[in-house]
């Protein structure tokens, strides 16, 4: 396996990890669940942890595809912007999240925390969809909007 197989098998699970955690706070928000809240935050944190080897081998699997044909650093380039915003963000949720369970392990966590906590998610949620759509754009011609030929080449008798 090389850089860019790596980097295929973690770029998944931020954004799918995010939408989980960020789906199970609000039914803890909603049902005023501290047990659902407190999951929710365990799964954020794990959210930015497995961001940090997601972003971290972003960086050799350009290498290993920078130069493949239809690759160019014009498409490669935003999805690395947005990978660092939505790294940065997904630890500072991480955080707040991981702090939440300290400073309120003994005790109800405030709806105002768990809902500030909840509105954070939701850009992380966002901002992981939109650093995958980028990256999906790396070796994806059909979410490009490029035409591409996809013919399948006729079976010989």
């Amino acid at each position: 396996m090389n850089a860019a197989h790596y980097h295929l098998l973690l770029n998944h699970l931020p954004p799918l990890g995010a939408l989980f955690g960020f789906l199970l706070l609000s039914a803890g928000v909603a049902r005023k669940s501290g047990e659902l809240v407190r999951a929710s935050f365990v799964a954020l944190v794990l959210v930015g942890l497995l961001a940090l080897p997601t972003y971290f081998t972003g960086e050799p699997a350009e290498e290993v595809v920078e130069h493949a044909p239809g690759v160019s650093e014009s498409v490669i380039e935003p999805h690395e912007e947005s990978a660092e915003a939505s790294l940065s963000t997904a630890l500072v949720l991480a955080a707040l999240s991981l702090a939440g369970l300290i400073l309120y392990r003994r005790r109800e966590i405030p709806r105002g925390f768990a809902l500030g906590t909840l509105a954070l998610a939701l850009v992380v949620t966002g901002m992981m969809a939109w650093t995958a759509h980028l990256g999906g754009k790396i070796r994806h011609v059909e979410i490009r909007g490029e035409s591409a030929n996809f013919a399948v080449p006729a079976e010989e008798d």
